[in-house]
Order: structure tokens, then C-alpha cells, then sequence
């Protein structure tokens, strides 16, 4: 059972474990020797930030990474609704394209690389293809599966008050289908951006956040890398609690 804390207390709480870290790897980071080398000392890593944000290169890493994330999410995204939705209202559709698609999806992201890499080479359109992927397998799963878990019975009433499909579809089956249609959203959101910090990393050149790892990899910067790392960590959460928020407010009709 959840206690009902002050939100002021949750949010402190939530900083407890990340403080304690923060402190034990500063300890790490005094201990000298071999320790030295594996854990940067905090004060490194601070000026590590402060000369990546003046030089604007983090700024601009954040933004071609956010930027790509919410292409690829849109793109899949969209994509993924649309099939899930014929698929959902349809069974010969569902017949003829379920099973490419449930076999489709069972190839991790990264074993289509090299596949991808022939086609389009390893440019932008094969980064956007990968995220693209990311966004569309959970969409589709949910949206699919929202509508045909939906209350026939409530479709069969609309049918007898004389709903046409559509005004079934948009008025029954549609706000039924929607809270696990946004919870593929949230699942593709979250696998979106990892997706994008993957191809970053793998295919390299460009901005990106990922890409900037992978050079401070080549140039044995940690302090570098700990930073992206962090930045990437956060700007995650903050895409995920803002959808969170938007779920919320879209399903406030929903019982708690």
C-alpha cells in the first residue's frame, strides 16, 4: 500500500540514494591509486560541465539528440498506431500481417545494423530508421491489443442505437483502446531515446550526445563522458515524467 507523503518529502527522498553515490564515488575518487583512474573526482566532472556548456557543444549534442529521438518517435510512432489499428479492426489484415510482424520484432534493433548499413549506408536516414523501429514495435503491440480487449458489448450497443463504423470506432472502440495505447506511447518514448543514443554511439559522426561519448571514449576523457551520460539520464526523465503528466491528465476520467 502506498503511504500519502507530502510531495515535498517525495521529491527529497528521491535525492537520498542519488546523494549517497555521489558521495561514496567521491570517496572512490580520493582513495588514490588504481581508484583515481576509474573514478573521476566530482570537481573534475563539474568543470568538465561548465566547459562544455560555455563552448555550447553540449547544448548542441542535447539538441541533435532530442531532436532525433522525437523524429524517429513520431515517424514510429505513427506508424505503429496506423498497423496496430488495422490490425485491431480487421481480422484478414491481422491474419496476414500478425505473424510478419510478432516474427519482425523478435530481431534485437542493433542485428538490422548491418542490414541497414547495405541498404542506406549509415547516415541520418539509418539513424531515424533504428529509432523509427524503437517507437513502432510497442505502438503497434498496445494499440492492437487495446482495441480487441475493448467491450464488445459496448460496440454492439452503439451498433443497436445505429452508430456507423467510424462513430463506433471514434466514440466505443477508440477512447476504450486509449490507456494502453498510451502506455505503448510511454514504452516508445523510453525506447526511442535509447535507441537514438545506441545508433549515436555505433554509427558515430554527427552531433549527438551518444556521438560525443563515443569521441571522449577515443580521447580517454571520462569527466567527458560522465557528463553526457548525465545530461542523456535527464533529459530521458524529463521526457518521461512529461508524458507521464500528459497520461495522467488525458486518463484524469479513469478511476485512481
Amino acid at each position: 500500500m502506498r503511504s500519502h507523503q507530502h510531495p515535498a518529502a517525495r521529491i527529497a527522498l528521491g535525492f537520498v540514494i542519488p546523494i549517497l553515490l555521489l558521495a561514496l564515488w567521491q570517496v572512490q575518487a580520493e582513495a588514490g591509486g588504481a581508484r583515481a583512474l576509474a573514478f573521476v573526482p566530482l570537481a573534475s566532472i563539474g568543470a568538465a560541465f561548465a566547459e562544455l556548456a560555455k563552448s555550447g557543444q553540449l547544448l548542441g549534442d542535447a539538441l541533435s539528440t532530442t531532436s532525433r529521438a522525437l523524429t524517429g518517435l513520431l515517424l514510429g510512432a505513427s506508424a505503429g498506431i496506423a498497423v496496430g489499428t488495422l490490425m485491431g479492426l480487421s481480422r484478414p489484415i491481422e491474419r496476414s500481417i500478425g505473424p510478419l510482424y510478432h516474427a519482425i520484432r523478435q530481431v534485437p534493433l542493433l542485428g538490422w545494423l548491418p542490414l541497414i548499413g547495405l541498404w542506406i549506408g549509415n547516415g541520418e536516414a539509418a539513424k531515424l530508421l533504428i529509432v523509427g523501429l524503437a517507437a513502432f514495435y510497442p505502438t503497434v503491440l498496445n494499440t492492437y491489443e487495446g482495441l480487441i480487449q475493448g467491450e464488445r458489448r459496448h460496440a454492439d450497443v452503439a451498433h443497436l442505437f445505429g452508430f456507423s463504423s467510424v462513430q463506433t470506432f471514434l466514440h466505443v472502440l477508440l477512447p476504450g483502446a486509449l490507456p494502453l495505447i498510451l502506455t505503448g506511447l510511454s514504452q516508445a518514448i523510453a525506447f526511442a531515446w535509447i535507441a537514438t543514443i545506441g545508433t549515436e554511439l555505433l554509427l558515430g559522426a554527427g552531433a549527438g550526445l551518444g556521438a560525443a561519448m563515443s569521441l571522449a571514449q577515443a580521447q580517454q576523457r571520462m569527466d567527458v563522458i560522465l557528463v553526457e551520460i548525465a545530461v542523456t539520464g535527464l533529459i530521458g526523465f524529463t521526457l518521461n515524467s512529461l508524458f507521464a503528466a500528459l497520461r495522467r491528465h488525458a486518463l484524469r476520467w479513469q478511476p485512481v
